[in-house]
């Protein structure tokens, strides 16, 4: 008997896959430049985690109304009408660097806009993978999705500053406009999203459809509690390596972009020789051990690391090996909760996730440039006994500060997960 191939009955969901990361790829190139030429106007903590604030905001303030419509709207052109409006933010972009009116606050509004159409790209994009995909081959989905991500992760920082180098901004957004023309084409053209069966729950009044995603999650203690989990690891980790490891590196190397880069490509690296590894693996029996452990080293591996050094060397192999376990958290959480869901409710309860789990992201974000900017980076700027201590582990200089954040927050998020791995609530979503 011929033996079947591990990616059979993926074929629509790869073509899907393989263009959207032609997409993100572009995107990913244009936040790595703008980041570069915010850091270059301002040269703080704060004006770079700014730009990620923006970014989340609409998705906690509208992915309710967002999932509703996911539901009950089709998949497909949902996604395209996101997909054009980020292509328009981008041209926005383009058209104000001609000018030379291109301010910081531009980016920030555009940011919010491209946020508030991802808001409903996001859900849509969740239901039309359970949609296109057979349940056996949810984790292997998750696992392919977290390895061209970390593809992305590694490829853009280093092709955005070559392009930045020969050919400025201005073509880093031109290559970003053609990937969204690969994407938005192939989606239009190649791709059949299937219809889901009509349901009761569609007889619904707006508002009680919209409020349907936190009703579920209020009735399933578990996954409820997972996700307030992941709230508080998103608050944190916000603060530390996942939302200033841009200022760090920045800081610690006078504004060395290529070391920046650099960095950024072990990360990249880091998740893709996990998602390798998760996409060709039997997966795990029991996906909730596999989530609080891989995120508990990831803090362990990552911000610890990184904190207690300033060197290239080290922080490469700090973002390789604390990315590698991300790779199998992503795959297996979304396996949970595509299992656990049912698939005429994904839109609006995976909207709610997002809601709960972002709702702290703009916080953590914005609290950890200002206690960088504020009272960490001058604290380790200016002589005191404790100054002393701290600069033994921490060293001195800009950065410094930002390296002590970065200690508490990879201490704090090690706990925090392995504390919730001995707790026997959240073993029921295996089962």
């Amino acid at each position: 008997m011929k033996k079947q191939n591990i990616f059979s009955g993926l074929r629509d969901f790869i073509i899907l896959w393989g263009s959207q990361a032609v997409s993100a790829l572009g995107t990913a190139m244009t936040s790595f430049a703008l980041i570069l030429w915010v850091y270059e106007q301002k040269g703080t903590a704060t004006s770079i985690t700014l730009l990620s604030v923006f970014t989340f905001l609409p998705s906690i303030l509208f992915c309710f109304i967002a999932g509703t419509i996911a539901d009950r709207w089709d998949k497909k052109r949902i996604m395209l009408a996101a997909d054009l409006v980020a292509a328009l933010g981008t041209v926005t972009v383009l058209a104000l660097y001609k000018t030379s009116a291109l301010q910081i606050w531009h980016l920030y509004v555009v940011n919010f806009l491209l946020s508030f159409m991802s808001a409903f790209q996001n859900p849509a994009a969740y239901v039309a993978t359970s949609l296109l995909v057979p349940k056996e081959h949810y984790v292997r989905v998750g696992a392919l999705k977290s390895l061209s991500g970390s593809v992305i992760m590694l490829f853009a920082p280093p092709l955005a500053n070559v392009v930045l180098s020969f050919a400025g901004l201005q073509t880093v957004l031109i290559v970003d406009l053609a990937a969204f023309a690969v994407a938005f084409i192939t989606l239009l053209i190649f791709v059949k999203i299937p219809k889901i069966t009509a349901t009761e729950g569609k007889k619904e009044s707006f508002i009680k459809s919209c409020l349907a995603g936190i009703n579920f999650l209020r009735e399933h203690r578990a996954l409820l509690r997972i996700i307030l989990f992941f709230a508080f690891i998103n608050f944190i980790a916000k603060m530390g390596g996942y939302g200033m490891l841009p200022a760090l590196i920045l800081g610690r190397t006078g504004g060395d972009n290529i070391a920046l880069g650099i960095v950024e490509a072990a990360v990249g690296i880091g998740t893709l020789a996990g998602s390798i590894v998760v996409a060709l693996i039997k997966p795990a029996k029991s996906r909730t051990r596999v989530v609080f452990i891989a995120c508990g080293l990831s803090f362990l591996l990552g911000d610890v690391g990184q904190s207690l050094t300033y060197t290239l060397p080290f922080w490469v192999a700090a973002a390789f090996l604390s990315n590698m376990p991300l790779a199998f958290l992503n795959a297996n959480m979304t396996a949970l909760m595509r299992d656990n869901i049912p698939i005429e409710m994904q839109g609006r309860v995976f909207s709610a996730r997002d809601t709960i789990q972002y709702s702290t992201i703009p916080v953590g974000l914005f609290l950890g440039g200002v206690l960088a900017d504020h009272v960490f980076e001058p604290f380790m700027a200016a002589s005191s006994p404790l100054q002393e201590v701290l600069s033994r582990f921490f060293g001195v200089g800009k950065g410094s500060g930002i390296a002590v954040i970065f200690f508490i927050v990879g201490v704090l998020g090690f706990i925090t997960s392995f504390l919730c791995l001995r707790n026997p609530a959240y073993k029921t979503l295996d089962s």
